[in-house]
């Protein structure tokens, strides 16, 4: 599959083929268009895109509740938030990144680090008064990165979306070849499986090229390098433990068990275990969590 370097229109590739229950097919293209583009030059001189949606006649900018902020996890663009932007964009100003190299961000010549996305994501969330951060996967571990070298002052919550925080037990490895060994030795393919194995449920072909097209935009060195595994898992563990604002950890199965230490350690950590969904749980149970989100928020805002 070849995929050009060149930007594309991604929210409109991922909007013809993902299948979204809590939109009627018939409003999509009318609701769709509530949601902007904008855009934002980082203070590296990276020029990168974001989707916003916010209540008839509020601005992102001047709405007195927090801004629901989406980072989408590795390789994943904007786009893949789309549920969360339609339905909570009708009472919370939302906004989604699109990462360096991601999405219809400008695929840049450097900065594919934590260190740099982590300042990108602490660039991305002050164009607003006052967010809620919402980090999936790989983008957790960089929203909590912003947070340890840029502090929280800017948040009024934290909410990490499966992904291993450095809480017991530590993940299995795969048997066989490692992830990026297979992105060496064949990366359309296993680029291919990952986007069906984050997805619970069954979905189309369309869909999920829709994602492949979309993830491999991003050029294969620049893929493999955001892998942040030099870094003790005890970091994320550290930083997570000690947030002193409402943090929600919201997971699949698979990090259940790093869910509950994290609950003991930090009893006011709000936990939600997604039983029977994929990696990308909000896509696949969005109504159950965009209703959880909401309720964090709305309790979040209030304190």
């Amino acid at each position: 599959m070849a995929v050009s370097a060149a930007p594309v229109k991604l929210f409109a590739l991922l909007a013809c083929a993902w299948a979204f229950s809590a939109v009627p097919a018939g409003a999509a293209s009318a609701i769709d268009t509530r949601i902007n583009s904008t855009r934002f030059v980082t203070s590296d001189g990276v020029r990168l895109h974001v989707l916003e949606a916010c209540p008839q006649g509020i601005t992102a900018q001047d709405t007195p509740a927090p801004v629901i902020a989406f980072v989408p996890g590795w390789s994943m663009p904007a786009a893949i938030w789309r549920e969360q932007l339609l339905t909570l964009g009708t009472t919370y100003c939302v906004a989604a990144l699109d990462p360096r190299g991601q999405g219809e961000s400008e695929i840049a010549g450097t900065g594919y680090t934590i260190e740099r996305r982590a300042a990108d994501v602490c660039e991305f969330i002050a164009r607003y008064p006052r967010v809620v951060l919402v980090g999936w996967s790989l983008g957790a571990l960089e929203a909590l990165q912003c947070i340890h070298r840029h502090g929280h002052a800017a948040l009024a919550a934290l909410v990490l979306v499966d992904s291993s925080v450095g809480e017991e037990p530590v993940p299995a490895p795969d048997p066989g070849p490692t992830f990026r060994d297979k992105l060496r030795q064949d990366r359309d393919r296993t680029v291919a499986d990952f986007m069906r194995g984050i997805l619970g449920a069954t979905r189309t072909d369309a869909e999920v090229e829709a994602l492949t097209v979309a993830a491999l935009r991003l050029p294969l060195d620049a893929s493999l390098s955001l892998f942040p595994s030099a870094v003790p898992r005890t970091h994320w563990r550290n930083i997570a433990r000690s947030f002193p604002k409402p943090l929600l950890y919201a997971v699949s199965r698979q990090f259940a068990a790093q869910a509950k230490n994290l609950q003991r350690q930090r009893p006011a950590t709000q936990v939600e275990i997604f039983e029977t969904a994929g990696h990308a749980l909000f896509a696949d149970e969005p109504a159950r969590f965009n209703a959880l989100l909401a309720r964090f928020v709305a309790a979040a805002a209030a304190r």
